[in-house]
């Protein structure tokens, strides 16, 4: 699978012409609706293995240390001598790699009492390569009652695709994740009873093979209470034949405050719970400053804390299947950026004649361009690139997977690179 960066001139026939793919294929794997492109976007090649043009200073040894292969290897294949000098420019083909089996999720969110015919389309087209359909959520009462989602279709998707369904269980109240909530089900003990009587129950009714605690703003004080929930959970959901995962905010230290971080512990998860979700990702959020949502130095700093408490195996790391549109100047409390998925980003980059640049440290791209009313705006998004190099993160380390927040959001490309990249467990 190559991926390929737009420069100034290029059209679907050159490209293809490049990598000997065709139109057709280029536009059906993008899913692109013009072919018109935009400088800087990029554009996933569905081909075997991929190219490499080489660049000063490359040699053999060097190229094939960075798609781990061997020099030996890549002067058989692209019939080089081994010590030969490269000249820049050079198209090195590069044959693909053994893929690793990970652990995939996806959340999914229904909005209001339905699922969206655009929800189940998501899940329809992304649940063969997932382990884990997510729908979120159920939500706690205060008398350990839970408060279903709808599911529609959600089982039968599965159990097509042979992808397990994940109950997700939060302490979201009125739209927020509520600390005194969370309180209630850490230290009633009829409450805590009640709320693991009923997930047992509603995931033997419905068919949930893990159950996956999303419970956030905790009180610090709580810390200890919510790992003896876990303890407590575990030990049930064993008898039931269910795993357990916990999401985790993306702490970088032990010591690290703040509410959603201090009653989240990274050591005592780890030992508990079957896997952790780290939500490494709203760098850039909605009600702050233009940044890259998931940048993949901030991303790695999260990892390399959890790495210090629990063992790779256990680790999904969560990505985002979004990006943001602020309105600047940036003024705290002001509005709100305006969330759109990468397909929408490059729309608005074309429709905005705005070529589109990458970030090299957050490996992230982003553009900006005035709107009708001469107001600048500032996008970041994800692309072929970034989400390229969560994956490779996530081979580096030998983490176990990867979860995404949310589906419903069109990214053709990660899609295309995570099947390319990785098996994908099934726990059916």
């Amino acid at each position: 699978m190559q991926i390929h960066v737009v420069k100034q001139g290029d059209t679907l026939f050159s490209i293809a012409n490049t990598y000997g793919s065709s139109i057709n294929a280029i536009t059906e794997a993008n899913e692109l609706n013009t072919p018109n492109l935009v400088v800087g976007q990029t554009l996933v090649v569905p081909i075997v293995g991929q190219f490499y043009f080489v660049q000063p200073g490359d040699s053999l040894f060097s190229i094939a240390l960075q798609f781990n292969s061997t020099a030996e290897q890549l002067a058989q294949i692209n019939n080089i001598p081994l010590n030969a000098p490269l000249s820049p420019g050079l198209r090195i083909y590069i044959p693909p790699q053994e893929k690793r089996t990970i652990t995939s999720l996806g959340y999914i969110e229904p909005l209001g009492n339905n699922v969206s015919p655009t929800l189940e389309n998501a899940a329809e087209k992304s649940a063969p390569l997932l382990t884990y359909l997510a729908p979120f959520n159920y939500r706690v009462n205060r008398d350990g009652s839970l408060t279903a989602p709808p599911l529609n279709r959600f089982k039968e998707i599965a159990n097509t695709n042979s992808t397990a369904l994940t109950l997700v269980v939060s302490n979201l109240e009125e739209g927020a994740f509520s600390s005194e909530l969370a309180h209630i089900i850490l230290t009633v003990q009829a409450v805590q009873n009640n709320m693991l009587d009923n997930i047992v129950n509603t995931a033997a009714s419905i068919g949930f093979k893990e159950v996956h605690f999303d419970f956030e703003f905790i009180p610090p004080a709580d810390k200890e209470a919510y790992n003896n929930l876990l303890r407590k959970a575990k030990e049930r959901f064993q008898q039931a034949g269910l795993l357990l995962s916990t999401a985790l905010a993306p702490k970088t230290s032990v010591d690290q405050k703040g509410i959603l971080y201090e009653a989240h512990d990274y050591k005592a998860h780890g030992e508990i719970v079957d896997f952790v979700v780290l939500m490494t990702y709203e760098w850039g959020y909605s009600a702050g400053p233009p940044l890259a949502v998931s940048p993949i130095n901030e991303v790695r700093k999260v990892v390399t804390y959890a790495l210090s408490e629990m063992p790779a195996n256990k680790i999904v790391l969560g990505q985002n299947l979004y990006g943001y549109d602020w309105t600047l100047p940036f003024v705290p409390g002001g509005k709100l950026a305006r969330a759109l998925s990468p397909q929408q980003a490059i729309t608005v980059a074309r429709e905005q004649n705005a070529a589109i640049a990458f970030d090299p440290v957050a490996q992230a791209p982003f553009f900006t361009y005035y709107d009708e009313a001469g107001m600048q705006h500032e996008v970041w998004f994800e692309d072929a690139r970034s989400i390229q190099a969560k994956f490779d993160l996530i081979n580096e380390l030998k983490l176990r997977g990867i979860a995404y927040w949310k589906l419903g959001l069109a990214f053709p490309q990660n899609w295309l690179l995570l099947d390319n990249g990785f098996n994908i467990n099934k726990v059916t």
